[in-house]
């Protein structure tokens, strides 16, 4: 059985790469095994870059939102929301991303991630779009906005909770990312959360460039990676490499509304 991947969360825009680096990158993943990726947008600027890289490569599609650092820098809240509105209704723009919490720095202040969260998650919810949550140290607080916004679908991207943080967001209908960081040796709660996560609900992810599995740690990520990341995953769930790739692809295509 051969696997093909979805690469559930990157940035392939970001500044790391050249431009050339970042074509060639591309055309190297879609040749090895990776068959759609998910290119998440932090703000206006890098949301739109998100639907030009989706507009160029068939295998790429585009979220777009405002990252909780990214928030702070909002001075127009109608024309912020009005132009990511009119930014969701591009054809390749398949989910609100990336939005959430993040209270590892203090760049921004909690009562204004909050609050962008939370708008974003309700034209999540009038749009009928999945989002893809960035949760870092924040998971108290994230589980209890989810929980008023019940009915909004999607993703913890990169998930670093516990294994009853992961609980309360499944009853939510959310699912869970798991990143290369599942390959670390110090990743012992995460391998705790894979163990028990329901095969339908896992999504897998590069966050591409940053968070490269063992044996790329280090170096650049890229979607290719992820069959690092599918290697640990069947070693903790007994499974074949192409049966989480598969699994973890329908479960993207699903959550996303792509027809494989």
């Amino acid at each position: 059985m051969e696997q093909i991947i979805f690469d559930a969360h990157a940035h392939y825009n970001d500044d790391l790469y050249s431009e050339a680096e970042r074509n060639e990158v591309i055309e190297y993943v879609f040749e090895n095994g990776v068959k759609f990726i998910l290119n998440a947008g932090t703000n206006i600027q890098t949301s739109k870059e998100s639907i030009a890289l989706a507009e160029k490569y068939k295998g790429i599609y585009a979220g777009v939102g405002f990252y909780p650092h990214d928030c702070i820098n909002i001075t127009d809240e109608k024309e912020a929301l009005d132009t990511l509105d009119t930014l969701t209704k591009h054809p390749k723009v398949v989910s609100i991303a990336e939005i959430g919490l993040d209270y590892h720095y203090d760049d921004t202040p909690r009562d204004i991630q909050k609050k962008w969260f939370e708008l974003q998650l309700d034209l999540a919810k009038q749009k009928d779009m999945p989002v893809c949550i960035h949760d870092r140290e924040a998971h108290g607080d994230v589980v209890e906005i989810l929980k008023r916004h019940k009915g909004v679908k999607g993703m913890l991207h990169s998930f670093s909770g516990s294994r009853e943080t992961a609980e309360e967001l499944l009853k939510l209908g959310f699912y869970i990312s798991v990143s290369g960081v599942v390959t670390f040796k110090n990743a012992v709660k995460l391998v705790e959360v894979v163990e028990t996560l329901p095969l339908d609900r896992m999504l897998i992810e590069t966050d591409t460039p940053y968070l490269s599995p063992v044996p790329r740690r280090g170096q650049k990520n890229n979607s290719a990676n992820l069959m690092y990341t599918a290697a640990k995953i069947a070693e903790i769930k007994n499974m074949s490499i192409e049966e989480i790739c598969n699994i973890t692809r329908q479960n993207a295509c699903r959550l996303f509304g792509i027809e494989e």
